[in-house]
């Protein structure tokens, strides 16, 4: 199949007409410009979920709640989503980007990071933790994604997938989502990156994917993007503001 014909497919059925896909996010190359985009959003049914926003300072995209006094599990829901190296540029759905941002910076490795994690604790949906990196070294760069998420045998184990795709070409991405739809408990993603299209520049990627997205259950989205000579610029949006 033609990949923008497979990119608008998975686009439409994962994203478009999926009511729940969870936490996502995309690493790829803008269809209109030299830069590469980063996306990462969230998404909540719970009042503890939908108590957020994103806040970008820099180059670093974190949540923070909006009401304070209304938290459950913060640990899980208030962490770092993107962070940068020179010419390294991290994303993930929790504080693992963290975990690797420190990994890397000490000269160990993006797998060597996430072997110290499992899956979230939070039984019975045991959210996978989903990560991406960019290297720009040399350009036009390397995407690498990982998925880690409960062992169908024994949920108490972690199965840790690492995907290196080839580099995408201008207007699409990879992309990966915590959830491959609703339920109780909530199915896990499965299968390989998604191939999804970037068309357009960074604000024009923003409101696609946002009006995408479920309208009862979207909570904020960014977009990363990366210029040729490395420098970046985030753009959020958010659905709750304090």
């Amino acid at each position: 199949m033609h990949a923008h014909s497979k990119a608008i497919r998975n686009f439409e059925a994962h994203i478009q007409h999926n009511p729940y896909p969870g936490r996502g996010l995309v690493v790829g190359r803008s269809s209109v410009e030299d830069a590469w985009l980063i996306i990462y959003w969230i998404m909540g049914r719970s009042a503890s979920s939908r108590n957020r926003r994103f806040v970008a300072a820099g180059t670093t995209l974190r949540t923070e709640p909006i009401d304070t006094t209304h938290m459950e599990h913060p640990e899980l829901l208030i962490y770092e989503a993107m962070l940068e190296l020179p010419s390294l540029y991290l994303v993930s759905n929790g504080d693992q980007t963290r975990t690797i941002y420190d990994a890397l910076q000490a000269g160990g490795t993006f797998d060597s990071a996430l072997a110290t994690r499992e899956r979230e604790p939070d039984a019975p949906h045991y959210t996978p933790r989903i990560s991406a990196m960019l290297d720009l070294q040399p350009f036009p760069g390397s995407v690498t994604l990982s998925i880690l998420k409960a062992n169908l045998a024994d949920a108490e184990l972690t199965d840790r997938i690492t995907y290196h795709p080839a580099t995408p070409p201008q207007g699409f991405g990879f992309g990966l989502t915590t959830y491959s739809g609703d339920g109780n408990p909530l199915p896990s993603f499965s299968g390989d990156p998604l191939l999804l299209p970037l068309n357009g520049n960074a604000e024009g990627v923003l409101d696609a994917y946002w009006h995408a997205l479920n309208a009862d259950n979207r909570v904020s989205i960014a977009v990363k993007r990366i210029a040729r000579d490395g420098s970046s610029r985030i753009m959020v949006r958010n659905r709750f503001e304090a």
